[in-house]
């Protein structure tokens, strides 16, 4: 089986154990490692997958915890350098009744963004690789060339690119080179994945169908849409597929878009998918597993620590009884 590599941000959640409370009125929180290219290595090794991470930690005591619970869940941890220029990012977390979250981060000049192009070797990268990449880490820092030497590795070995815009907007001033930088990025991208809620900042455009159009001029082989508990929908190869969520009790979404595309990246590694020419029932099958990840994931607090294993996904599907 093929490898997949993530690259950006590792960072602590500091996520509130009150909910229904705005941030400024909690009074307590709980620690737990989460960043969304962390969380998509995380969820691939968990299901059963190979997968590593790449990116920068502080050296400081939350860079050791993150790395320790990356190897703990069974990420390559080769490619993760340290510094001690910044300290490991951290985010504030505030969870409404729904699980739906509010975000306050500390990570200005954190070690992430400290990632040096020359820190990215060509070599790790083999034919049949995919590398996972998100938009927080595309600010104007060392990080973002190291992100395009990366791609251009991946590319150069005969990889897959997959792009999740993972909307941030407090972490940028200039909203509109934020969205720039994004259109960017998707020149790069094979498979693209972007919440129903993100598609009117990226493309400009408010009519979704219109939005999904601009998106399929560039050269993207699957775009994935997704829509919370409502589900997620797949257009690829010409052809459009909606498919319904699972419903369970939210207790917290973090990290429930990146268990998605985690599961969806695993599933196609681990049925040795050519995205060029993925049939329509493979479609179903690997929508309706990245669903199902997805809402065991909301079940518990946490990213990284809310992440189910192959088993317990399939025995979900099992006993709701309903899997494409």
């Amino acid at each position: 089986m093929a490898k997949i590599f993530t690259i950006g941000e590792a960072l602590i959640d500091f996520i509130s154990e009150q909910s229904g409370v705005e941030l400024k009125k909690v009074n307590s929180f709980q620690k737990a490692p989460g960043g969304a290219p962390a969380n998509v290595a995380a969820t691939v090794s968990i299901l059963g997958g190979r997968s590593y991470f790449i990116g920068k930690l502080g050296q400081d005591a939350f860079g050791d915890f993150l790395v320790e619970t990356l190897k703990n869940t069974g990420v390559g941890t080769e490619y993760i350098f340290r510094t001690d220029k910044a300290n490991t990012a951290l985010a504030f977390v505030s969870l409404k009744e729904d699980g739906e979250r509010d975000f306050s981060f500390y990570r200005k000049r954190s070690a992430d963004m400290l990632l040096e192009e020359s820190e990215i070797c060509s070599d790790w990268f083999e034919a049949g690789d995919i590398l996972h990449f998100c938009s927080v880490s595309l600010v104007d820092a060392p990080v973002r060339k190291a992100h395009i030497a990366a791609i251009e590795g991946v590319k150069k070995a005969g990889g897959l690119i997959s792009f999740d815009p993972n909307i941030r907007l407090p972490l940028w001033q200039d909203h509109e080179e934020y969205k720039s930088i994004i259109g960017e990025f998707i020149k790069y991208a094979d498979i693209l994945k972007i919440s129903e809620d993100e598609l009117e900042f990226i493309t400009g455009i408010n009519d979704e169908e219109k939005a999904i159009q601009w998106l399929m001029r560039f050269d993207i082989k699957v775009l994935l849409i997704t829509r919370g508990s409502k589900g997620a929908s797949a257009y690829f190869g010409g052809c459009e597929l909606d498919l319904e969520g699972f419903k369970v009790k939210a207790v917290d979404t973090t990290g429930a878009g990146d268990s998605f595309i985690g599961a969806f990246l695993f599933k196609i590694l681990s049925k040795d998918i050519d995205i060029n020419n993925i049939s329509y029932k493979d479609m179903q099958h690997i929508l309706g597993f990245s669903n199902a990840v997805a809402a065991l994931t909301t079940i518990n607090k946490g990213a990284i620590s809310a992440l189910p294993s192959c088993e317990a996904v399939e025995n979900f599907i099992n006993r709701i009884g309903r899997m494409p």
